[in-house]
């Protein structure tokens, strides 16, 4: 056989691996339900089984009854020695969560940092003690984290990647992963920072057949991204999807990030909370909550906190109406607090959206509320990490 063919070979092994565990992460199948649903010989997937079992990532779990009075086993997913984790640092708090290769969660740790302003190394002693005691649990129960990922809901770029800016926590540019790194050496050297685009693919993946989606989210700061077949649209610098920086009102404020009239400026949380008189809420419990109490106040008709917050909508709407013009996306999704509000914005875009007499040029793209709340970025990365590693069973093997 040549070299080239052993390759071939081989890539296809790992191909068919991939598709038994992608199977069984829905749940428990027998060998004949694996066989039925690849296309593949009961004697292929009883031997890719084998392997699976070998390696420790697949055992059996149940033996049941059958249809034609024969008992089935029935396989399950293993792997006891991994984790998939991944820690958010947001306005308010650090967020680390891990869960098992079937999605079921192992670890959840919280604290909040008080938002001190313009003093990252405070927020990061919070992180890092965060990270350590998430840690700490999944040593406990004898697990590693595989594809650590680190969620900031700001902008981020560069190589090594960085934020690049924080206006929600008066940051500049900031070495995350570094300082994390010096504060708790158990940090995984191959660590990910990213922003909103782990929550923008979980809630795609929500949307089947959608192609073009484009994610808009507030609850720290302002943020999203685009999907377009798949693939997100970053930009030479990682600033296409830094949605709350868009220049949007020309005499506007200043911004922390050098411009001027940001988005966030104008519809960012906190602009949104002083203006419905929630500020000192927002002091004294957090943005979340202040956020939160917002929604309610909207929902139940208070005059102030609607006044805010459908002054801010304009803006909204506006902003929606630019990027579907320059994306042009066949839905959008709203994350954060937004989600909750999603009706009001929508209303408020839908006359911007039209595009010739009785939409004959492109019907105008459906405004939707996100389904996974504030988890959606933390729940995308461990997504993420397990497609990873589910495309190449065997390398779980050796952790």
């Amino acid at each position: 056989m040549s070299s080239a063919a052993g390759r071939d070979s081989a890539d296809v092994r790992i191909h068919n691996l991939a598709l038994l565990m992608r199977l069984l992460v829905d749940g428990p199948s027998a060998r004949s339900e694996l066989a039925a649903a690849t296309g593949l010989s009961r004697g292929t997937v009883t031997a890719l089984v084998d392997v699976l079992s070998s390696a420790g990532l697949v055992r059996e779990s149940a033996v049941v009854g059958s249809g034609n009075g024969r008992p089935k086993t029935m396989l399950a997913l293993a792997a006891d020695r991994i984790a998939f984790a991944a820690m958010q640092l947001d306005a308010d708090q650090a967020i680390f969560l891990a869960h098992d290769l079937a999605g079921e969660e192992l670890v959840r740790v919280a604290e909040h940092h008080g938002r001190p302003m313009g003093d990252p190394d405070a927020v990061l002693d919070v992180a890092a003690h965060t990270l350590g005691a998430g840690l700490d649990a999944l040593e406990r129960l004898g697990r590693i984290p595989v594809g650590f990922t680190v969620v900031m809901l700001a902008p981020v770029g560069g190589e090594p990647r960085i934020v690049l800016a924080d206006t929600d926590l008066d940051w500049g540019q900031v070495d995350v992963l570094g300082m994390l790194g010096a504060r708790e050496p158990r940090l995984p050297a191959d660590t990910i920072l990213t922003s909103d685009e782990p929550a923008a693919l979980a809630e795609a993946q929500r949307l089947p057949g959608e192609r073009f989606v484009l994610y808009l989210k507030s609850n720290s700061g302002i943020g999203g991204a685009y999907l377009a077949d798949g693939a997100f649209i970053a930009g030479a610098h990682g600033l296409a999807s830094a949605i709350g920086h868009l220049p949007v009102d020309h005499d506007g404020l200043p911004c922390a990030c050098g411009q001027r009239g940001c988005f966030v400026t104008v519809a960012g949380p906190d602009v949104v909370l002083a203006a419905a008189g929630l500020a000192e809420l927002r002091d004294r419990d957090g943005l979340t909550a202040a956020l939160a109490e917002l929604v309610e106040r909207v929902q139940a008709g208070d005059a102030a906190a609607t006044a805010a917050f459908d002054a801010a909508a304009v803006w909204i709407a506006r902003t929606i109406a630019l990027l579907r013009m320059a994306l042009d996306p066949s839905v959008i999704v709203l994350g954060g607090y937004w989600a909750e509000l999603a009706p009001r914005i929508a209303a408020a875009a839908a006359p911007r959206l039209r595009i010739g007499a009785a939409e004959q040029l492109a019907l105008a793209p459906p405004i939707v509320a996100g389904r996974l709340g504030a988890d959606a970025a933390l729940l995308g990365a461990l997504h993420q990490a397990r497609d990873a590693a589910i495309a190449d069973p065997l390398s779980l093997a050796s952790r």
